[in-house]
């Protein structure tokens, strides 16, 4: 068992090694000159009609849910541990400069992200309930000419998709939120493993409107919980904020250790800033791996550029907002380089947790730990959706969706009582590999899309 363990490790850190990562941050560098930077000039305009009354208007007949409603169930399939663990591993692992390189990785991932949503509208289908159903297989298999070449490319995303759920999507998370849970409320993990079985199989056999209605609610409530309680850990430590953002730059282009204050003694070269950064930032928005454009396929949108442009916000929220939170509370607060009792750096949901607590005391354990509840049970909700249109595309019989989401909440209990270790690096694998079928469809279809936007754009700042 140790020696599979090993094995999976090793294929794990090829597939999210440096290949992978350069791929997909050089997907969405291309993508950005290609599309003229407009997904970049549409961003604030997009930011702002995501809360219009129109973003929240359902059209039956164009798609199942609002515009708003898809982007929040996207959102609640990236919004997860990443932006609370992940980031303060980042910072320890790869030293505060990390933070910058996850910046950079944000700013070319919306493009890949509107690339990936616009292209999941346009080449949408409609199954045999009715409802519309897309996502980088149904791009692959409508937009290619080569049919055996589709085939296999939007297969093979499929069967990714579908193992990631379950593990990525499911198990991972469902471990974070008992472990969360018994550390700070004392609750044993299998009491939590039922309540969140139980709670994640009545949200999904109401099917995608029930988990937007959930997700519509809950990824909103969620952030700005988390967002508020952040800025005022920030706010208490202002002095400090300049020195923190300038010790995050130096360190991002320039290794080196800082001894004590703001960034304790945490030593990390410019290769180790910029392979975690981007890493944990993609890890965390998701943008090229293609799972929010399947979400994004049931809006009510009449136009595939627009509702791209509203998906792509997330990517901004994801990270630009939420990760940059827990990375500027971490670095204000002074607790980045701190040590355990056994003299090792406290990283992941400690180091967060320490750095809330410097200021709000033992609240910030239990902000941090409902952080991860809501956090982690949106990600397993939008994973379900994901994974689930992932196997009707392979099996196309409603049965078997039905199936899958009795599987999937049982699957929920599993994660929250047991450490699968093997199940997690077999699904981190599946998650990476997602991204190659979905960037070779992005840069096969650059073009078609291209024209798509410019004529989008040149139509709006006509109605200017």
């Amino acid at each position: 068992m140790e020696i599979l363990q090993k094995v999976l490790e090793g294929i794990d850190g090829v597939v999210w090694g440096p290949v992978t990562l350069f791929l997909l941050v050089g997907t969405g560098v291309f993508l950005t000159f290609r599309l003229r930077f407009i997904p970049w000039k549409m961003l604030p305009k997009s930011l702002k009609a995501i809360f219009s009354p129109e973003a929240r208007k359902t059209n039956r007949e164009k798609g199942e849910i609002s515009p708003f409603s898809a982007l929040m169930t996207a959102l609640a399939g990236t919004i997860g541990t990443g932006n609370i663990v992940g980031v303060a591993t980042a910072m320890v692992t790869g030293g505060p400069g990390a933070l910058v390189w996850m910046w950079l990785a944000a700013a070319f991932g919306i493009s890949t992200k509107y690339a990936e949503c616009a292209l999941a509208v346009k080449y949408r289908s409609v199954n045999e309930k009715g409802e519309f159903v897309g996502g980088p297989m149904y791009t692959i298999r409508n937009a290619f000419k080569h049919k055996r070449v589709a085939a296999v490319l939007a297969g093979a995303f499929a069967v990714f998709t579908v193992l990631a759920s379950f593990g990525i999507g499911n198990l991972s998370q469902a471990n974070s939120i008992s472990d969360a849970i018994n550390n700070t409320f004392s609750v044993p993990t299998w009491i939590t493993g039922i309540l969140l079985a139980v709670l994640t199989g009545l949200v999904v056999f109401g099917g995608i409107r029930s988990i937007a209605k959930v997700s519509s609610v809950l990824v909103p409530v969620m952030a700005i919980f988390y967002i508020i309680s952040g800025i005022i850990v920030i706010a208490v430590n202002y002095k400090n904020i300049p020195s923190g953002i300038a010790t995050i730059f130096s360190m991002a282009f320039g290794g080196r250790a800082v001894g004590g204050g703001i960034a304790g003694a945490i030593t990390a070269s410019v290769m180790n800033s910029i392979r975690f950064g981007v890493s944990r930032g993609v890890f965390s928005n998701e943008a090229g791996l293609g799972s929010a454009a399947i979400s994004a396929s049931s809006a009510s949108s009449d136009d595939h550029v627009s509702q791209g442009f509203i998906n792509m916000c997330g990517t901004f929220i994801d990270t630009i907002v939420v990760c940059t939170i827990t990375g500027l509370a971490i670095a204000s607060s002074g607790v980045l380089g701190s040590v355990d009792q056994n003299g090792k750096y406290i990283q992941g949901a400690n180091l967060t947790i320490s750095a809330f607590s410097s200021v709000l005391g033992k609240a910030g354990a239990v902000i941090i730990t409902v952080g991860i509840l809501m956090f982690a049970f949106s990600t397993i909700l939008g994973w379900e959706y994901q994974g689930e249109k992932a196997l009707e595309y392979l099996f196309k019989k409603p049965a078997v969706c039905y199936i899958y989401r009795v599987v999937f909440s049982v699957a929920v209990f599993v994660g929250a009582t047991v450490a699968l270790d093997i199940a997690w690096s077999f699904s981190d694998i599946a998650n990476g590999l997602m991204a190659l079928p979905n960037l070779i469809s992005l840069l096969a279809l650059s073009g078609v899309l291209a024209k798509d936007t410019k004529k989008y754009y040149e139509r709006s700042k006509a109605l200017k």
